[in-house]
């Protein structure tokens, strides 16, 4: 239905393109267990064409298929060429894809020197629509890279002719954080009013309002009367200054006095669940969550001005906008100070047991447990870090599964 904003999140594809940092398989995996707990609309994954993502990628539609990762949806970027899209479609078996070309005369002139025109770029990106339909795709976005500075009148005209080649919307790519609410604002509506296409805003902050220029863009597709798609980075993750962050767009989406009341969030989207994916994505990536950061940060419902201090205790609307038990927040958490059991990577199967006995976690027989120790075995080589709760149980619920996130060869 026109008038509905849904959430693609982009962290396992995008916001692993941060520099210095990176996932591994089985984190990536938990993030979208995660992102689905929530009820995010879809997750773009990582790379099929990519090859140390294909058991990754395999694993996931796996854990789909078994009803674990549903109703999320599973999707991957790919370049916008033939041969790209028959490599993803050899390797992996997504069937949700998004095709990425470069739009603006910079890029057109800076990447490709001067050897492509506007027209080889639709051809590009025709063609590989045409293939991704011919070998099965179930949905199609098209991605048009730094639309923000891409003159106005190809950008439509690109939108229409991808339209015509089966591509379910268009990705306005913000990608260098160019763009301002108001200029967003004013074309994405011209591009979904011109086409009838549904928009997908993708927003880079670089200048610090990729938030506010998502929630803009989103605003100015639904008031032309198509839906609208927001992509996000669990806390903002994403290459140089970062992504639209997805606690963020949610809140403002819901809360924020121009939007909650006209334009509707997915109804699937849960609050609760933000405290506790905030949380792991901030322990994988190892990047500790700012003090201030929206919704999840440490001071986020902390006060100490005597005027707010005494105003919160009279009543917590005076100085809080949302209550920090939507967001999954205010239960105590237990930190060890005693003596501990660590699973690792040298751990033998007494204290393996121990700590899963722990979990409540119980094995048919000594083969399965010693089975599922080599699997934490294995996780944690390749993490090179301890294994958090729901990880340990998700290799214990999962195995087979999980035995294809730890393999990798080249």
């Amino acid at each position: 239905m026109a008038g509905t904003v849904h959430i693609i999140d982009v962290t396992n594809r995008d916001g692993v393109q941060t520099a210095h940092l990176g996932l591994a398989k089985i984190e990536k995996t938990m993030i979208n267990l995660y992102l689905n707990d929530m009820g995010v609309y879809q997750s773009e994954c990582g790379f099929p064409t990519t090859r140390h993502e294909t058991n990754y990628l395999n694993a996931n539609v796996d854990l789909a298929e078994m009803g674990v990762l549903s109703p999320m949806i599973l999707s991957g970027w790919v370049r916008a060429i033939e041969s790209d899209v028959e490599v993803a479609f050899e390797l992996t078996t997504l069937r949700h894809l998004n095709l990425s070309i470069s739009t603006s005369d910079q890029m057109i002139k800076g990447k490709f020197g001067g050897r492509k025109k506007r027209s080889d770029i639709i051809d590009m990106a025709t063609g590989g629509l045409d293939k991704a339909k011919e070998l099965g795709a179930l949905t199609l976005g098209i991605n048009a890279e730094d639309a923000s500075r891409t003159r106005m009148p190809f950008l439509v005209e690109f939108a229409k002719q991808c339209m015509d080649h089966g591509a379910d919307r268009i990705r306005y790519c913000d990608t260098l954080g160019y763009d301002d609410p108001f200029t967003i604002h004013d074309r994405v509506k011209q591009l979904a009013s011109e086409t009838g296409m549904a928009v997908e805003v993708h927003c880079h902050n670089d200048l610090g309002m990729a938030v506010a220029c998502s929630i803009a863009g989103a605003r100015a597709a639904i008031d032309a009367g198509v839906d609208a798609y927001i992509n996000t980075c669990v806390n903002g993750m994403g290459e140089r200054a970062g992504n639209a962050d997805l606690l963020a767009v949610v809140l403002a989406i819901k809360k924020s006095a121009g939007f909650s009341d006209t334009y509707r969030l997915d109804e699937r989207v849960d609050l609760s669940k933000s405290w506790r994916l905030a949380k792991y994505a901030s322990y994988a990536f190892g990047v500790p969550i700012p003090i201030n950061q929206v919704g999840v940060g440490s001071n986020a419902f902390a006060h100490s001005s005597g005027i707010h201090a005494d105003g919160v205790l009279k009543d917590r609307r005076n100085y809080e906008l949302y209550d920090y038990e939507e967001l999954g927040r205010g239960d105590p958490e237990i930190v060890e100070t005693g003596s501990r059991i660590v699973v690792g990577e040298y751990s033998g199967i007494k204290g393996f047991r121990n700590v899963y006995e722990r979990l409540e976690v119980r094995f048919k027989n000594e083969a399965e447990a010693r089975d599922v120790l080599e699997l934490v075995r294995f996780a944690n080589v390749l993490k090179q870090k301890p294994l958090a709760v729901d990880e340990l149980k998700f290799i214990a619920k999962y195995p087979e599964q999980v035995r294809k996130l730890l393999s990798v060869s080249p």
